[in-house]
């Protein structure tokens, strides 16, 4: 790795839409589609259900530029919506909607996934956000994708927005982890020795037709089947467009940073993916509140401890991308608290009003339609 990797950004996003009188979920009229893909062409499509909308940037040289480009994604979804009295949110799970009542778009690839997962598949009312960060070298990507996974949970833990399933508080900060687990092939990757070997094991389950292509590798952080990049797939989607940016931003320079030391012959701390599971559990529990285990000093950490020891480590990256403004957010996401909680509080203040339950859900849907419009 003797070649500075570019570091380019790309960002993809999940939406919901809703109706922006009642909150409901709705399905996206073909009309909104084709005026979403008449102004953004490939940077918009359909999602797995018909209520969902998928966009991604296109790729771009620095934090600044990804955030312009979402920006103009997100408000042109919003602005095409609202023609048809709908509005998107970006957060992992709807309030109060029920996955039983949705339909999956009609398109040879989502017919085939829920002929493959079945009910499973039919669960899947969850949006994320993936991150994609240049790595053109294959060995390169291989090796930091072994160390990025040390963060993973910190990525979970601060994007935390699902705290609602069905109408019930699960008493998970990103319940969305708890339903996509049940598709195969997810959660933290596997450590592997080498690029090869990543190939190799791909090529066990494509060779036997299971799956046509490493894309069905639905891992929190894989090597992208269709770009030279890492795909970090952990977060839940985030409502506002600014922790999104922040997110993107502590990704590509902890990937910098990891790369950095591989420079000086240096790497980071390799742990069992058992010891990281247990963070990427608090991470889904509790979100920030409750702080991650630092396993080399035997510990628990609070986020906020986390959140200066990270920007030190990275703060020469951050330089470097000159995107330190961006990373810089990381205290204040931890200060205010996740979007769980804010959603948990919204729900909380509108019952003290008087609310009922799915009134007081409804709050919450209100809440995350306006977070969506803010910064537009």
């Amino acid at each position: 790795m003797t070649t500075e990797p570019d570091f380019t950004l790309g960002i993809e996003e999940e939406y919901l839409l809703v109706d922006a009188e009642t909150g409901q979920l709705a399905q996206a009229p073909d009309a909104l589609m084709r005026a979403c893909k008449s102004d953004l062409g490939d940077q918009v499509s359909p999602e797995f259900l018909r209520c969902q909308i998928e966009i991604g940037t296109p790729v771009s040289a620095n934090i600044r530029e990804a955030r312009d480009h979402l920006r103009n994604l997100r408000g042109t979804v919003a602005r095409h919506a609202a023609d048809h009295g709908l509005a998107p949110i970006s957060a992992s799970c709807h309030p109060f909607a029920d996955w039983r009542d949705q339909d999956h778009t009609d398109k040879d690839r989502y017919n085939q996934l829920s002929r493959d997962m079945g009910g499973v598949a039919r669960r899947m009312l969850i949006c994320g956000m993936h991150v994609h960060v240049g790595i053109p070298d294959p060995a390169a990507r291989i090796d930091l994708m072994n160390q990025l996974s040390y963060f993973l949970p910190h990525l979970l833990a601060l994007s935390a927005s699902s705290p609602f399933w069905m109408a019930e508080d699960t008493g998970l900060a990103s319940y969305r982890t708890t339903v996509f687990g049940d598709m195969p092939r997810t959660g933290l990757p596997p450590y592997m020795n080498s690029w090869s070997e990543f190939e190799r094991s791909v090529g066990a389950l494509t060779d036997l037709g299971i799956i046509e292509d490493s894309s069905k590798i639905w891992w929190d952080l894989r090597p992208s089947n269709k770009f030279p990049t890492l795909e970090t797939r952990i977060c839940d989607a985030c409502p506002g467009i600014e922790n999104a940016v922040t997110l993107a931003a502590l990704i590509q320079a902890t990937l910098r940073m990891l790369w950095r030391l591989s420079r000086r012959n240096q790497r980071w701390r390799q742990y069992d993916s058992f010891l990281l599971g247990e963070n990427r559990w608090r991470a889904a529990r509790y979100g920030t509140t409750e702080g991650q285990i630092d396993f080399g000093a035997g510990a628990i950490i609070p986020f906020a401890q986390i959140a200066e020891d990270w920007l030190a480590l990275i703060a020469e990256d951050a330089d470097a991308l000159d995107s330190q403004p961006a990373v810089a957010r990381l205290r204040g996401m931890v200060a205010e608290g996740t979007s769980a909680e804010t959603q948990r509080a919204v729900a909380a203040q509108a019952r003290a009003q008087g609310a009922d339950e799915r009134e007081a859900l409804r709050a919450v849907t209100r809440h995350l339609i306006e977070e969506f419009r803010r910064d537009l």
